[in-house]
């Protein structure tokens, strides 16, 4: 398959993302983890929460700030996924969990120009 230049922003983006939440002791568990509900970027445990991590790139702010681009859709979609996430991965069902906004702005060369960590960001209700 051929990885277009969107999504290898996009890949580009998670690693980062990945790298940067393990550098504050996270740990990673899953990437672009599937379900029929959608996907999650990511899933990390930070101390005794699992956490999904909704990982926005973007290579400048033409279109708007990644961290405004999660509508009421997106947001049900996460919270869905997650659910399902932990409903097929029983040994986390015990564990709090939460749904965080990792936001990347990207320069031309690649290299992070801003970053956001929005921790809880989408919640129900």
């Amino acid at each position: 398959m051929t990885v277009t230049p969107k999504r290898a922003i996009g890949n580009r983006g998670e690693s980062q993302a990945r790298q940067l939440l393990e550098a504050k002791g996270m740990r990673w568990i899953a990437s672009n983890w599937h379900c029929a509900a959608g996907e999650l970027d990511l899933v990390m445990i930070d101390g005794d929460e699992l956490v999904i991590v909704e990982v926005k790139t973007r290579t400048g702010e033409g279109s708007g700030r990644a961290e405004e681009s999660i509508g009421r859709a997106k947001s049900a979609r996460l919270l869905a996924a997650a659910e399902w996430f932990v409903s097929e991965h029983p040994s986390y069902e015990s564990l709090i969990w939460r749904i965080d906004l990792l936001a990347l702005t990207l320069r031309r060369d690649g290299s992070v120009a801003r970053i956001s960590h929005i921790v809880n960001a989408v919640v129900s209700g």
